[in-house]
């Protein structure tokens, strides 16, 4: 297989992996070349970003990995977007999958996915970089999975002294999803006005 942009790919991988980023190994698996090769690549992709001062992004290895990072020279604007109201808001997906820590907690990711019927990688991580929820402790069993709870920022945010406060919800398991998340949407835009 003769492939010509395998720098364009890479990026790509970078960019769809996240915060995880990526080890030289993985990419070799991925792109089916020896692990030189992929490092070899990669290394040319960082110094390109290097050297073009036009872009926002670079790609910096951290602890093995390689990953796409922001450049810290914007970090002034970057903050000003973080604080803005309009950073504040809450996707569908997030609303919900905090619906449902609130009211089940504490929860594992494999709960909630099973109750979303989706994946709830991406959710879990904004709601944590809002924190509006936490790890609370461990899964007794095989692997351990992370439980979530929710936070005092969850509690001053929608303006609740306790969970008591949360309001109450229908007994059948189908409403359930629909009303917890439509009771967050509802309080959620009321502090938005």
């Amino acid at each position: 297989m003769m492939v010509t942009n395998w720098k364009g790919i890479i990026e790509s991988l970078l960019f769809a992996a996240g915060d995880e980023g990526l080890t030289v190994k993985q990419l070799a698996h991925v792109l089916n070349v020896e692990q030189f090769e992929a490092e070899q690549i990669t290394r040319e992709l960082m110094e390109d970003y290097g050297k073009d001062q036009d872009r926002g992004i670079s790609i910096v290895e951290i602890a093995g990995t390689f990953q796409l990072a922001t450049k810290k020279e914007h970090s002034v604007y970057l903050k000003k977007l973080v604080e803005s109201p309009h950073a504040s808001t809450l996707s569908q997906a997030a609303l919900e999958t905090l619906a449902i820590i609130a009211y089940k907690q504490p929860i594992t990711r494999a709960e909630i996915e099973e109750i979303r019927g989706v994946k709830t990688e991406r959710p879990l991580h904004t709601l944590s970089a809002k924190a509006l929820i936490k790890e609370v402790g461990r899964a007794e069993g095989a692997g351990r999975a992370i439980l979530y709870g929710t936070t005092k920022e969850f509690l001053d945010h929608f303006g609740l002294k306790d969970l008591d406060e949360l309001p109450v919800l229908a007994e059948k398991e189908e409403e359930f999803k629909q009303e917890e998340a439509d009771l967050f949407f509802e309080s959620f835009q009321q502090l938005e006005d």
